[in-house]
């Protein structure tokens, strides 16, 4: 069974003349540990999918199955406790908390749940990621790369059914960029997880499994990455 089914998903914001249709009927889905790639100029739908996906945004019409699960049957309260356990964000800004240190920031979703943290989980995490040796750091004395790897690092820790990233690299140089993609698909690989990630870097988009591109809300799957 696909970790992820998208069908018939749509949005529009608006009424009559002023309607936007944001989103037109996209249907795909992706198994575990695929690693696919949106691409697509900006305005052309590609947040709005992944903000509807992510249960950040309620579509007009569709369904999101995630991990068996239709995310819009759920109430508010519910989509909101899944969203936090089985769905791991990773986005263009960071959003680390400025007082907490790598190792809090990484556990904080745990936390925030009143889970436990695996001891041995985060050493390797931090290894996996490059971070062991700044554990104790504030955001505020890392680099942008390294401020991305805790963010990535924060998407893993609940081991959650999908991984959204959204520009995960926009605010970063090529070289941290090409790192980031590196780290994105090891976890993919390492971990089994399902990764969905929207740039604009057709070298980036290369590197996926598959690419799907939205253009005016309406979705295509081109299958095997661009070459």
């Amino acid at each position: 069974m696909p970790i992820l089914q998208v069908t018939d998903l749509s949005k529009t914001y608006g009424t009559g003349d002023a309607a936007v249709h944001a989103l037109r009927g996209a249907s795909f889905s992706l198994e575990k540990g695929e690693f696919a790639a949106v691409v697509g100029e900006s305005g052309s739908g590609k947040s709005t999918l992944l903000n509807c996906i992510g249960g950040l945004e309620t579509p007009t019409a569709g369904q999101v199955i995630i991990d068996g699960q239709p995310l819009f049957e759920l109430d508010e309260e519910r989509r909101t406790l899944f969203r936090r356990r089985r769905i791991g964000f990773v986005f263009q800004s960071f959003h680390l908390i400025a007082e907490l240190n790598v190792e809090q920031n990484i556990l904080f979703p745990l936390l925030l749940d009143g889970r436990r943290p695996d001891g041995d989980e985060l050493e390797e995490l931090l290894a996996t990621l490059g971070l062991a040796e700044r554990r104790h750091h504030l955001p505020g004395q890392l680099s942008g790369g390294q401020q991305q790897r805790v963010a990535i690092g924060r998407a893993l820790m609940t081991r959650p059914a999908l991984i959204l990233a959204d520009e995960p690299t926009g605010n970063l140089d090529r070289r941290n960029s090409r790192e980031v993609m590196e780290l994105l698909t090891r976890a993919s690989r390492l971990y089994g997880q399902t990764v969905l990630m929207i740039t604009h870097n057709s070298e980036l988009a290369a590197g996926a499994d598959r690419v799907l591109r939205v253009s005016d809300g309406v979705l295509t799957d081109l299958g095997g990455a661009e070459g």
